[in-house]
């Protein structure tokens, strides 16, 4: 029945491999579970209860992925939309969190017009290969970049922005030793090799006293109502937060597509053209939980790029997507069990997909600076500024620029420099 309903024989895959890319996905975005309700906290938004949307809402979002879209793509509360939500939104701007989720609420909604529309899939599927290859690649040093502060090998520093950190620590020394091991496991062959690597370093971690043991595996979950329907739609529109639900739609925009697009293209679900089949259902996945979530109680809801090591793991299907489904679904009965894979633990699988995504730059035409130049800055500025949607902006601007002023400006289309000017406009307002 599973191999008829997702196609697991055409895909090459089986119910197994699904399974462990489940697992694996899972695995390495579960911190979502205990960062989410932290950040919301600062707005002010009860924790135990935020616990409970981002479960519920990050397995809303796996469902629908899984079962209608049919892709291995995990979703959850967006890191960086949540803290531009707490930090931004209300504590800088000074609304009360229900009508900062009010907002998300209606951008979830416009998701979903334009979802059902072809406007956002014609967006998507403007984005030339060259980019596309570039976001594949972008998204793995992105990766690589979370999975060094994970570690502690990298750290904040006031003059250069990042440095070395403190490779004496246990954490770091444990995350160096769980990716060598992880490399050599994946050249030997070992199936499981991810799952592995995260459970084992978990584990040294624990024996070794990094990481504090279990007490007791099962909890029961918190009480939802402090968030749950507390969004204030009427309060967004009376007080012009217009803005704010147009960055929050745009944002999601582009990071959406930018995973994606990066995430099918490593594991080879997009068709000879470079695009994404049903990609419809699959943007609409992601809509449809973005405002679920609002109801819920937590800011929106994106694909997440550590989707990537569930497809490195052999995950092709949505049945991986349900997995990971069900799984935060456990989590709300199992929350100290999921507490005990620390990042450090996750920093080694991060990182050798990152290895692996990287090699997206190898299928850019080097020979043509005017595709190879945005190609680069497009990977370049997603880790440097820190996000999908900014890398995308400078490639996209860069494209049409150069394509413009070097007389290609016929290979643009229409909908490019319409988005390049959408842009530039976000930047200039910013």
């Amino acid at each position: 029945m599973l191999d008829r309903f997702f196609g697991l024989t055409p895909h090459g895959t089986t119910v197994r491999t699904e399974i462990l890319a489940g697992v694996t996905t899972f695995l390495t975005m579960a911190y979502i579970i205990f960062v989410n309700p932290q950040v919301l906290g600062k707005a002010g938004m009860d924790p135990g209860a935020v616990f409970v949307a981002t479960c519920l809402a990050s397995a809303l979002g796996c469902f629908i992925m899984g079962l209608y879209a049919n892709y291995p793509i995990a979703l959850a509360p967006g890191m960086g939309l949540n803290a531009y939500f707490a930090y931004s939104v209300v504590g800088g701007m000074g609304y009360p969190w229900p009508v900062a989720l009010g907002a998300v609420f209606l951008s979830g909604v416009g998701f979903t017009i334009l979802s059902l529309l072809p406007v956002r899939e014609a967006i998507i599927n403007a984005i030339p290969t060259g980019l596309k290859h570039a976001i594949s690649a972008g998204i793995g040093l992105f990766l690589g970049l979370i999975a060094l502060q994970n570690a502690g090998i990298v750290a904040a520093h006031p003059a250069t922005m990042v440095t070395l950190g403190p490779l004496g620590k246990p954490q770091a020394l444990l995350a160096c030793a769980g990716f060598l091991a992880l490399v050599v496991l994946v050249a030997r062959g070992v199936t499981g090799a991810v799952v592995i690597a995260i459970i084992g370093t978990a584990l040294a971690g624990m024996v070794l006293g990094v990481t504090p043991l279990i007490a007791s595996p099962v909890s029961l979950p918190p009480n939802p109502a402090p968030t749950l329907l507390r969004m204030d739609v009427a309060g967004a529109f009376n007080m012009g937060l217009t803005a704010i639900i147009f960055a929050f739609l745009f944002v999601d925009l582009f990071d959406t597509a930018g995973t994606l697009v990066g995430v099918s293209h490593r594991a080879g679900l997009l068709d000879a053209r470079g695009r994404l089949p049903r990609l419809k259902r699959a943007l609409l996945a992601d809509s449809l939980a973005t405002t679920a979530g609002a109801m819920l109680g937590t800011s929106t809801v994106t694909a997440y790029i550590e989707s990537a090591a569930g497809t490195f793991a052999g995950g092709r299907t949505g049945l991986t997507a349900v997995v990971v489904g069900l799984l935060f679904l456990a989590a709300l009965f199992l929350s100290p069990l999921a507490a005990a894979i620390p990042g450090y633990a996750t920093a080694p699988a991060l990182f050798y997909v990152a290895c692996l995504m990287v090699r997206g730059l190898a299928e850019i035409d080097w020979d043509d600076v005017t595709d190879s130049v945005p190609a680069v800055i497009t990977a370049l500025a997603m880790p440097f500024t820190f996000s999908i949607a900014d890398g995308i902006a400078f490639g996209l601007i860069a494209h049409c620029a150069i394509k413009l002023l070097t007389g290609k400006g016929r290979e643009l289309g229409l909908a490019l420099p319409i988005l390049a000017a959408l842009f530039m406009l976000r930047f200039a307002l910013a």
